[in-house]
């Protein structure tokens, strides 16, 4: 549904997105991780059209480049930066984001039905975008986004600032969306939302590729060995191992009566993978 093939984007002297490859299966949620200004938002601005690439191409669906208007009008995005007018309500926003589509009128008052309904908003409708909590605000941003019923969407960290409650109702919507056969592109900072939503992940750094694949062949090839928790009155004791179980019984025979009744075995984590693969480094 969507290929990246040796995409580079530079701005002067800096190389945003360095020669990057990928491709996006149809009905899949997509991982887009990296540090900040790693080129993830850079790369959905071409995917979606908004910046020509220096080099390298994009395609969507095999239909060709995002820049043309008939491909462009298969995607839909949801930008980190919320895309809305506050002075306006949920309907008057769906309704211009409806006509920028140029969608009949007939249909774009059932589709601003559906979405709102979709994302939960149906009873503040009416209500200005101004008085709605952060949460709220990102739901609408997404309703904008799928308005149009586009086969690809691409979200950039969705999340961003709002409550668990409404992280999960975002999360419902994405699974709801990926039933009915959508693609998904997601860019996020958090690693647990990749692990539950995403089929497979890319972590990008400078531009570049560093893995690609499903969290669990990630966490296998990047994250390293499980590690043997044992508690103690005086803390904990952390042991790397392949083997859990044999690690454990090794301990116990090892120190008899004194070994700890209490232990956990911790398996590598996409944070893990994430940290290694891009380094702890803070990035601003």
């Amino acid at each position: 549904m969507l290929t990246l093939t040796a995409l580079v984007k530079q701005f002067g002297t800096n190389r945003a997105v360095d020669g990057l490859s990928l491709s996006v299966g149809k009905g899949e949620v997509f991982g887009l991780l990296g540090p900040n200004g790693a080129g993830k938002s850079t790369t959905v601005h071409m995917a979606v059209g908004i910046l020509e690439p220096t080099s390298g191409t994009v395609d969507v669906g095999g239909l060709g480049s995002p820049t043309r208007p008939a491909v462009r009008a298969r995607i839909g995005v949801a930008p980190q930066t919320l895309s809305l007018y506050d002075l306006l309500s949920a309907d008057e926003n769906l309704r211009f984001f409806g006509q920028i589509y140029r969608m009949p009128a007939a249909t774009l008052a059932s589709r601003i039905d559906w979405a709102l309904g979709f994302v939960g908003l149906l009873d503040r409708r009416k209500d200005r975008v101004e008085t709605y909590s952060g949460g709220m605000k990102r739901r609408l941003n997404l309703a904008a986004a799928i308005l149009h019923d586009p086969d690809l969407v691409l979200l950039d960290e969705p999340t961003v600032g709002v409550d668990p409650q409404s992280r999960n109702a975002i999360f419902d919507s994405l699974l709801a969306l990926k039933r009915d056969g959508k693609t998904i592109v997601y860019t996020t900072h958090y690693m647990e939302e990749a692990e539950r939503l995403c089929d497979r992940v890319a972590i990008v750094d400078h531009g570049k590729l560093l893995a690609l694949d499903t969290v669990r062949g990630l966490t296998a090839t990047h994250g390293g060995p499980p590690t043997l928790i044992l508690r103690t009155a005086a803390g904990e004791e952390r042991i790397e191992t392949r083997d859990p179980l044999a690690e454990l019984n090794r301990q116990a025979a090892a120190r008899g009566a004194a070994m700890p009744a209490e232990f956990e075995v911790a398996m590598p984590t996409l944070e893990q993978v994430f940290l290694h693969l891009t380094g702890r480094s803070i990035r601003d």
